[in-house]
């Protein structure tokens, strides 16, 4: 199997990276994290003009129409780079719900709007009681015309800040946690009934709480009733996209940890020169070395819509929870008391695997996951 990038891969690839060593090093993104919304809206028009905002967009939206191992090889230079600015919600959740939900107008419109760096979005779908479950839905919409009407709260929204619009999860039949009886929303943040609550998240990034009180106008995006299977295919796009970016966040620690074993000197040497250091981080290079194989066969199988596509995403998520936490923990440890500053960037590489880790659900939920699926396909 050919594992080479094509040319347009390559090219992306390289225009990332440039942009993260020319304009995003460290200094810069811990200046853009303490802005208002925990980004830089000047980065993210960069990003609209270097046309990295259309990729995942079919053409018939104005995209370039780019395939799971395009996103893949986005995300693992955003990892690198620590990337702050909104990606996953507005372009893979937010997009992605609207491009896969019909071929409408107000599609084309909000997705053009996307692609040109003038709308931020956001999916509210978490509530406070659902831990990891997407079926878990108490939020309500009630008819009220051609529209409807939500109440409910939403929690951990990612992005729901800055967004201009939302689409959120609400229970239009059966009882809380089925799958069948969940429809997609649209809806306006400035809209009536809707109170906003931000807050920085661990990883520097920013979420928000909403709460909906008989908020009007809400346009059915996709089928009555039929939205769980919409959500569960925009949030798996999505897992594996923050599984390219953990990955390329573990390489990153990677290099960090052995650079500095080449400077830091204790005992009158390097302490890369001690052979029990060496070891350890050779298996912080072997761990994510696997996880990157994993990741290469969760894209393809994405790619080509395998009947084992569910199965080694949720393998691969597994695993980078796992070697998330030996290869964040090792790095801290031998940068040693430096590791957890704040001033050092081996700390917040670490913290954002560890939001990466709980977010669609953590090792622990995933592996039962990958058990129960494994157990049906066979």
């Amino acid at each position: 199997m050919n594992f080479n990038f094509t040319e347009e891969q390559a090219m992306i690839k390289d225009s990332v990276a440039r942009f993260i060593a020319d304009d995003y090093d460290f200094d810069q993104r811990t200046k853009n994290v303490a802005m208002e919304h925990g980004f830089n809206p000047s980065s993210w028009q960069t990003f609209a003009e270097l046309g990295w905002l259309s990729i995942p967009f079919p053409s018939a939206f104005g995209g370039f129409g780019g395939s799971a191992v395009d996103i893949m090889v986005i995300m693992e230079e955003f990892g690198k780079g620590l990337v702050a600015e909104p990606y996953v919600a507005t372009v893979l959740l937010f997009g992605g719900l609207l491009a896969r939900s019909g071929d409408g107008e107000i599609q084309q419109e909000l997705i053009a709007s996307i692609i040109d760096g003038s709308l931020q979005g956001g999916f509210a779908y978490h509530e406070r009681q659902s831990r990891f479950e997407l079926s878990d839905v108490k939020t309500t919409a009630v008819a009220d015309g051609d529209r409807y009407r939500l109440t409910g709260e939403k929690s951990v929204v990612f992005n729901g800040a800055a967004a201009n619009k939302l689409i959120v999860s609400a229970r239009t039949a059966g009882d809380q946690c089925d799958e069948s009886g969940i429809s997609l929303f649209l809806i306006d943040t400035e809209a009536d009934g809707v109170s906003v609550t931000a807050y920085p998240m661990m990883d520097g990034q920013q979420a928000a709480n909403i709460s909906l009180n008989n908020v009007g106008d809400a346009q059915l995006i996709g089928e009555l009733h039929q939205g769980f299977g919409l959500m569960q295919t925009v949030v798996n796009d999505a897992m594996l996209a923050l599984c390219a970016e953990a990955q390329g966040i573990m390489q990153k620690l990677t290099e960090t940890t052995v650079e500095y074993s080449k400077a830091r000197k204790q005992f009158g040497t390097v302490i890369g020169n001690f052979q029990a250091l060496q070891h350890r981080m050779v298996d912080m290079f072997i761990a994510g070395e696997q996880v990157r194989s994993l990741l290469f066969r969760a894209a393809c199988s994405a790619s080509v819509n395998s009947q084992y596509a569910n199965k080694d995403l949720l393998a691969l998520k597994v695993m980078v929870g796992r070697v998330g936490k030996l290869i964040g923990g090792e790095a801290i440890q031998l940068h040693g008391g430096m590791g957890i500053t704040d001033e050092l960037s081996v700390g917040h590489y670490v913290k954002r695997l560890m939001m990466i880790n709980t977010t669609f659900g953590d090792a622990d939920y995933n592996q039962r996951k990958f058990i129960k699926l494994s157990a049906a396909l066979d």
